[in-house]
């Protein structure tokens, strides 16, 4: 069995931000109906709620954000993600759900400093500046489908297709470059 390898094995760029690639990380796919109570059971049993429409919430280590009206992604350890995909898609059983661990299916990206909402500006046509702590969106960034939020003080984190890994490294490193911020 091969060890597993992150996208782009956590790349680094300092600009007027740091842009990381976030190296290995869990993400666990649940497609179903939000509102079952089922769902929501399962989740609880694992410490965490149902986010509301466009929320990502945070407990314990791990995030569980709303995709759209019937998907959610939970983001956990990367070790951690083949048993508790196990343990939801078990818990789910009995409903019309999926579960899918999409781990080495996507790549996190982290954009850290007093501007990092501006390397996404420049990329995405959603309004990062009054993006509020806990909201993730769903857009693009240039011509690639992405999803970011605020997920510290001077912190973004950005999801992409790791297929695009090295295109979205590319464009993160451009709009960071040191006297390209915006004001």
């Amino acid at each position: 069995m091969s060890e597993a390898v992150s996208a782009l094995s956590g790349q680094t760029h300092e600009g007027f931000v740091t842009v990381s690639e976030a190296g290995l990380v869990g993400m666990i796919s649940i497609r179903s109906d939000l509102e079952a109570k089922g769902l929501a059971k399962a989740l609880k049993a694992e410490g965490l709620p149902v986010p509301g429409p466009r929320r990502i919430e945070t407990a314990d280590g791990r995030s569980i954000a709303w995709m759209s009206p019937d998907e959610l992604l939970l983001i956990c350890a990367h070790d951690e993600a083949p048993a508790l995909t196990d343990r939801l898609a078990k818990a789910l059983a009995a409903d019309h759900a999926l579960v899918v661990n999409v781990s080495d299916a996507r790549a996190m990206f982290t954009i850290r400093g007093d501007k990092a909402d501006q390397v996404v500006m420049k990329l995405s046509p959603a309004d990062i500046a009054t993006l509020p702590e806990g909201e993730i969106r769903r857009s693009r960034t240039a011509q690639v489908a992405a999803a970011f939020w605020r997920s510290g003080e001077s912190e973004i984190s950005l999801i992409s297709f790791r297929s695009v890994a090295g295109y979205v490294m590319g464009l993160l490193e451009v709009s960071a470059r040191e006297g390209s911020d915006l004001f």
